[in-house]
């Protein structure tokens, strides 16, 4: 019945849309095309955490003051292999798009670049940043956290101390290949898929969750609850382990804000630590790709042994963005009703109507 419910929207027109929309919340040509671009590329890889469903939150943060829009990346390097940028809380999908372009840059020329991008607003998928350097042929590991309302649990706990603090990295392939990409959150669930289930009306599954009083629960709405509740780390110890990682490598190593008590505001604010490396610098390009298809086929060498299907990191997101390339990409009424609220508060009524 929820799936019944959903209408898929043509991805053209829906981009289309978005870049309309923003550039009415006031943004640039360079801001509304980059985030609109990059919400709908993370809807059609199948991660509406990150998808247009992010716009409402985002009319939200301008109207309070926590996104700034266009904003410099201001960049400290000093002509060195390492890049200090700080985004004074500018658009994410923007200040990530440069920083990045800055680092690939850096990278290509001295084989080896780090970039901590600081203070900035929500960033999106970071799986994204990974994909723009596997495209320029460089392999990348990213650390991000996250300075907001606490959202995870640590390991043993039952108050929320950390945020979901993502973890990507990307490794560009031979052959006309996919780059195998790697991109998750260090909890159970992103919030927004918590969000997603909520509108959608569908549980959690089992160990995403607690309540408030610390008790395991599927329902999505107790982290929307006052007191919320928290999410769990995966993997138990692991994932609160690699969430430390991300909160430490992206912002402390980097001078950026850690989580370290309540927020001072309302803002998703992001730090990114990068490293950026061209093959060729350390084993050679030739060595690195023969080496990576090697390991690629050895893997998926199962597929072959009655009908296991073998994915690689990447791979699912293939498949879903093909799906939705044809069908359109589905929107639940509730992410539905908030797009258009948004769009009436920025003077345009029936923005996604037939």
């Amino acid at each position: 019945m929820v799936h019944d419910a959903m209408r898929h929207l043509d991805v053209a027109r829906l981009g289309a849309a978005m870049r309309r929309l923003l550039l009415a919340m006031g943004t640039n040509e360079e801001e509304a095309g980059l985030v609109a671009d990059h919400l709908v590329e993370a809807n059609l890889c199948g991660h509406d955490s990150h998808g247009v469903g992010m716009v409402p939150e985002y009319g939200r943060a301008i109207s309070a003051g926590d996104l700034r829009l266009g904003r410099p990346l201001r960049i400290d390097d000093g002509g060195r292999a390492i890049l200090v940028c700080d985004a004074d809380r500018g658009f994410g999908q923007v200040m990530a798009h440069r920083a990045m372009q800055v680092g690939i840059g850096r990278a290509q020329r001295d084989g080896i670049a780090l970039v901590a991008l600081r203070n900035s607003y929500h960033v999106g998928r970071i799986g994204h940043w990974a994909e723009q350097c596997a495209a320029a042929g460089l392999v990348s590991v990213h650390f991000v956290n996250v300075v907001s309302k606490p959202l995870v649990a640590p390991f043993g706990g039952t108050r929320p101390r950390l945020s979901t603090n993502p973890f990507a990295a990307g490794f560009p392939a031979a052959d006309g290949r996919p780059p195998v990409i790697v991109d998750f959150a260090t909890s159970r669930f992103a919030l927004g898929k918590v969000r997603v289930a909520r509108n959608k009306g569908v549980a959690v599954p089992p160990g995403t969750l607690m309540d408030a009083a610390g008790r395991p629960t599927q329902d999505p709405s107790v982290m929307f609850a006052e007191p919320p509740g928290a999410l769990l780390p995966f993997g138990e110890h692991k994932g609160a382990a690699l969430a430390l990682t991300c909160e430490l490598m992206a912002a402390a190593l980097a001078g950026a804000p850690v989580q370290a008590g309540p927020p001072p505001d309302t803002a998703i604010v992001n730090s990114m630590l990068s490293l950026i490396v061209d093959p060729q610098a350390v084993g050679g390009r030739a060595a690195y790709l023969a080496a990576q298809t090697a390991v690629h086929d050895w893997i998926c060498s199962q597929n072959a042994e009655g009908g296991v299907d073998i994915m690689l990191p990447g791979e699912p997101e293939r498949r879903i963005r093909a799906e939705r390339l044809a069908r359109g990409i589905p929107i639940d009424p509730a992410t539905l009703a908030a797009v258009e609220e948004t769009a009436r508060k920025a003077g345009i009524d029936n923005l996604l109507q037939v």
